[in-house]
């Protein structure tokens, strides 16, 4: 498919919402911090140019670098296209700044912003300076290559927070450069839209809209689910099938299928939690959640995996005896049976093959992931910025429809500020939600001004909490609910990556994402915990900035192998937990994880075999998301016989070993986030009943994945709407039907 037929399907834009006013950093800050994105994303040349504000490469150098580059670069590519790409740089990229700030005013912690403003302002000064970085001058008065000796220096630091300084303003650099640049994607031949499928049509849906005023505005209902995802969606449609008045509430806004999938930039803001860039206190884990109408099922990607039975057993051995019942079973074909999840119409791209192909010639235990894709066989690797085919049985294409075809309600843009109670004999009853709502613009759209506030009583009969596990514990928490378990428990599957660059062009975001797994090293201490292989995104966004920054060079030249490149992850099954609560300046969403050696050593060891299964599938050169580890070059004179026998392969792989993941050298990421209102049998273990209810607080439930009793060790998505039937269909029973 040609660039012009592409652009004529490619998705209609999604403004995003303006930046809130105010300085977030001083001018003086601004010029250094942009001194610092230019280190990581130079301009290059040769040894020709005297330019302090380029990267200057010896010759030889050079030459082998435009050599590699422009081997990689489409036939079909502009001429300029090498030229525009070697002298692009972070801060002469349009909208890299705007982006940058609305990423340091809207989604950056205040600790963490205050930090960087200190150590800003330090570069500044002849005394900071000297003592940062051995030298008297500014920072950003050095030329780019002693500004790269001193990023260098720092990354190998003995201070561990100078260390973890380098990898994240190299990765938030990087990422927000990649996404607004004009110069990487002609380069790469990585086209807007996907190049395989057709736009689609999703539901007309419609929204309930509150007209100005000063009062509260008082809306009735049976029940209000508070949040439209995986949960939530199961939940609307079983009480509105069951006959009962359901509102669905939702602090995200609906972007129709002809706006998917989104850009880079706008899927983070529009789509994810935080802007997609949230991060455990001490950054060492990044963790993406939905934030969006449908929640997770919008931006995941496909991957319907059932509770394992090990799993099961586990949360049945701590009293909850449904989870080995043959009604949970019917729970969970109930809901794949909805979705049409199926292996039937996979067609697997190369980096779902390497799993397959190369487990199979390790002898390690592989097997397809079932997708929910309707009888699909949608062949898409950009689902996770939302499905523009709208064949993804997500929420906001099967469950939310459903629940709207038997009457249900609902209303986007509201901000559940609490749950509101009454109190008789010793009792706390349920009795609606108050929040916020916020209209869209006069255009119909999330951008512009002249929105509509509302302050909004929700009065029902029941209330289902369903915002996620980083957001449901603390909702509860605003409505005044002490139990101490709330906001603890946190699991994860954090993950770590290596990545595989091979000689063929692979195109590696063309394809579903997640189609295969390998399960070879998911029960190292036979308790069921251990780490699974997963394919990764690979849209240039997600992939890149997880891969360490050596240097402005190095970074290029990766970059441009982006198309020969597959990339896996060890994904964990933790044992350890950590704890989500307020952030005591604004009330935001602070995340207390770091992942245990206990984990950390599983991982290790299945990460090690992601790299045997690059290497038996022939990739030339491997690298973790480890900052510091060696590159492995293959020699070209190695014995194909000899396989992972390979003397210089075991030899790193060793070194490796020996190595570990250690913090804050490693990258770290997690999707799934998991038991922050975990569901035990008394209120001292957990958060919700074995029936989901809340305990002590009559006709208040949860439904989503933080009722989970530990970690799912698969994605979370279908387990998830198996609890969520069978909580939903316990409210419906208890509940008589209304009259419409």
């Amino acid at each position: 498919m040609t660039s012009a037929e592409l652009d004529l399907i490619a998705p209609l834009d999604a403004p995003l919402p303006p930046v809130q006013a105010g300085e977030v950093l001083t001018p003086a800050q601004w010029i250094t911090f942009l001194a610092i994105a230019d280190t990581v994303v130079p301009a290059i040349a040769g040894p020709s140019t005297q330019s302090i504000d380029d990267l200057v490469v010896p010759l030889p150098q050079y030459d082998d670098a435009l050599q590699k580059i422009q081997q990689a670069i489409p036939a079909d590519a502009a001429s300029d296209a090498l030229h525009n790409y070697m002298r692009a740089k972070a801060s002469s990229t349009p909208g890299f700044k705007d982006l940058m700030h609305r990423t340091f005013r809207d989604y950056m912690r205040d600790d963490a912003l205050r930090a960087i403003r200190v150590l800003l302002s330090a570069l500044d000064t002849r005394a900071g300076c000297y003592l940062l970085t051995g030298y008297s001058t500014s920072f950003c008065l050095q030329p780019v290559n002693i500004r790269q000796q001193i990023l260098l220096g720092w990354s190998r630091s003995y201070f561990p927070q100078l260390r973890q300084l380098v990898k994240s303003l190299a990765a938030v650099t990087m990422a927000t450069w990649i996404k607004q640049s004009s110069a990487i994607n002609p380069v790469l031949g990585f086209p807007r839209a996907p190049v395989h499928g057709k736009p689609g049509k999703g539901f007309d849906y419609s929204f309930l809209e509150i007209p100005p005023g000063e009062d509260q505005e008082v809306v009735e209902t049976d029940v209000v689910i508070v949040g439209s995802g995986c949960g939530g969606g199961v939940c609307a449609k079983n009480l509105a099938e069951a006959g009962h008045r359901v509102l669905v509430t939702d602090r995200a806004y609906h972007f129709p299928a002809k706006h998917l999938p989104m850009s880079s930039t706008d899927a983070g803001i529009h789509l994810f939690h935080n802007g997609g860039v949230d991060s455990s206190d001490d950054n060492s884990v990044a963790f993406l959640a939905g934030q969006a109408w449908g929640g997770g099922g919008t931006i995941n990607w496909s991957a319907s995996l059932q509770t394992q039975g090990f799993v099961r057993q586990e949360w049945a051995d701590e009293g909850l005896s449904f989870f080995t019942s043959s009604e949970y079973q019917d729970c969970l074909d109930r809901v794949c049976q909805r979705m049409g999840v199926s292996t039937k119409y996979i067609e697997h791209n190369e980096n779902n093959r390497v799993i397959l192909e190369g487990g199979r010639k390790l002898g390690f235990s592989v097997k397809e992931v079932p997708q929910n894709t309707g009888g699909n066989k949608h062949y898409c690797g950009y689902c996770t910025h939302g499905c523009g085919a709208a064949e993804k049985q997500g929420p906001v294409v099967s469950w939310l429809p459903d629940a709207a075809n038997a009457g249900a309600q609902f209303m986007e843009g509201f901000e559940a500020e609490k749950v509101v109670f009454d109190f008789a004999s010793g009792r706390r009853i349920t009795t609606g939600v108050e929040g916020t709502w916020t209209s869209r613009d006069e255009m119909g759209g999330v951008s512009g001004p002249n929105k509509t506030k509302r302050k909004v009583m929700i009065k029902a009969k029941r209330v289902i909490v369903s915002c996620g596990t980083l957001h449901s514990p603390l909702l509860l928490l605003r409505s005044d609910l002490t139990n101490p378990q709330i906001g603890r428990n946190l699991h994860c599957h954090p993950v770590t990556g290596a990545a595989g660059v091979f000689p063929q062009e692979i195109r590696p975001w063309e394809g579903g994402i997640l189609t295969a797994i390998c399960d070879e090293f998911s029960n190292q201490d036979t308790h069921g915990h251990g780490a699974k292989v997963n394919a990764l995104a690979m849209l240039p966004s997600w992939v890149l900035p997880f891969m360490p920054w050596t240097d402005g060079l190095d970074s290029k030249v990766l970059a441009s192998k982006l198309p020969r490149m597959c990339a896996q992850g060890a994904v964990v099954r933790d044992r350890d937990t950590g704890q989500v609560y307020p952030d005591p300046v604004d009330g935001r969403c602070r995340i207390k994880y770091s992942p245990s050696a206990f984990d950390k050593g599983h991982a290790l060891k299945c990460l090690l075999g992601v790299c045997k299964m690059l290497y038996v599938m022939g990739a030339e050169e491997i690298r973790l998301s480890l900052s510091g580890a060696p590159i492995f070059i293959r020699d070209r004179d190695a014995k194909e016989s000899v396989g992972i026998n390979d003397a210089n392969f075991q030899g790193w792989l060793a070194g490796l070993e020996k190595r570990g993941l250690p913090h804050p050298e490693t990258s770290w990421a997690s999707a799934h986030q998991m038991g922050t209102c975990r569901m035990a049998t008394s209120e001292t273990k957990g958060v919700v009943d074995p029936r989901g209810e809340v305990w002590g607080a009559e006709g208040l439930y949860v439904a989503d994945a933080s009722v989970f009793p530990s970690a799912s060790g698969v994605n979370p998505m279908v387990t998830n709407m198996a609890i969520s039937d069978m909580i939903s269909r316990g409210v419906a029973r208890g509940l008589k039907p209304t009259t419409r």
